[in-house]
């Protein structure tokens, strides 16, 4: 495990070079997925929800990250994974699965869904933005339905691996805030959640990486130990996790879960810093060292064989 801290102060340069590396829109992007998949065919698993029509329910006072406007995904009761594909002479073979957060209630769509999918494209990883099923604050447990679509979502990029140019054994998934921690039960689980349905379902929903960035609700209540049923293996994928200590979900929970991955002898590198927040995506903040993980992220990824 590599734990990393860092200050405010001196960041010209390397806010600079993220600027280069995350606000310029890479020729290859293209705004609109290369394909949408609705990840259930009948009914999906989990009690029935009415929750309204799909919509940005960002208000015009809507919170502002880095001067721009946060798209506010929310009543989504179709779940559906956008595929994004680098150009051909940049793709690797590998694929993250990407979750938004945004509390169990909306998704945070650019911020921490399409803006993230950019920047993987742009070094060669084909991404997929999750648009996983919310609100789901009031079914218990919370995380349930967005896991069954994360595991599901896995399923079929696996089983079209051929399909996407994609290696079987390089998909993993990335999750923010309450995405975080979608993707960490996707991780830490060791069977499918739900009833298999189709062919699909006989492919692995394990992901082999996971990337937790500022992820919530790990730890118990009193920031002592990670929740009971998060079980961290020999078998847990390698993670990345990024936290800042003034973030208000508490950053307990990634180095909590930095500890259980030391213990069980999973590779893995925890970024914390001093200072930051939380909801920050990617997008660049002169004087947010935190914002420049996607740097740190990319390094990770070069160093275990993802990205050349």
């Amino acid at each position: 495990m590599m734990l990393t801290t860092a200050k405010s102060g001196n960041l010209v340069l390397a806010f600079s070079l993220l600027c280069c590396m995350v606000m310029a829109v890479p020729e290859c992007f293209s705004a609109e997925p290369a394909e949408v998949i609705n990840l259930w065919t009948g009914t999906p698993p989990g009690p029935e929800r009415e929750v309204g029509e799909e919509a940005d329910t960002t208000g015009a006072d809507g919170r502002t990250v880095a001067d721009k406007s946060v798209i506010r995904l929310g009543n989504v009761s179709v779940a559906q994974a956008h595929v994004y594909l680098p150009a051909d002479n940049v793709r690797n073979g590998s694929a993250v699965v990407i979750c938004p957060g945004g509390g169990f209630n909306i998704l945070a769509w650019d911020l921490e869904g399409t803006e993230v999918a950019e920047w993987f494209t742009s070094i060669g990883v084909t991404a997929i933005v999750l648009k996983y099923r919310v609100p789901t604050r009031a079914v218990d447990p919370m995380w349930l339905q967005p896991v069954h679509d994360a595991q599901r979502a896995i399923s079929i990029i696996r089983g079209r691996a051929a399909q996407f140019q994609l290696k079987s054994d390089r998909i993993g998934i990335l999750g923010f805030s309450a995405g975080g921690h979608t993707a960490a039960r996707t991780a830490l689980t060791f069977k499918r959640h739900y009833e298999a349905s189709d062919n699909y379902d006989g492919v692995s929903c394990a992901p082999d990486i996971a990337m937790l960035i500022y992820p919530a609700y790990l730890s118990n209540k009193e920031n002592t130990a990670l929740e009971e049923d998060l079980l961290v293996t020999a078998d847990t994928p390698p993670m990345f996790l990024v936290h800042a200590f003034d973030d208000g979900i508490p950053a307990e929970g990634s180095l909590l879960m930095a500890m259980a991955l030391r213990k069980s002898k999973v590779p893995s590198e925890l970024h914390m810093y001093d200072t930051g927040g939380h909801g920050y995506g990617l997008r660049p903040v002169a004087d947010r060292p935190v914002t420049t993980w996607p740097k740190r992220a990319e390094d990770w990824l070069r160093r275990i064989g993802w990205i050349k």
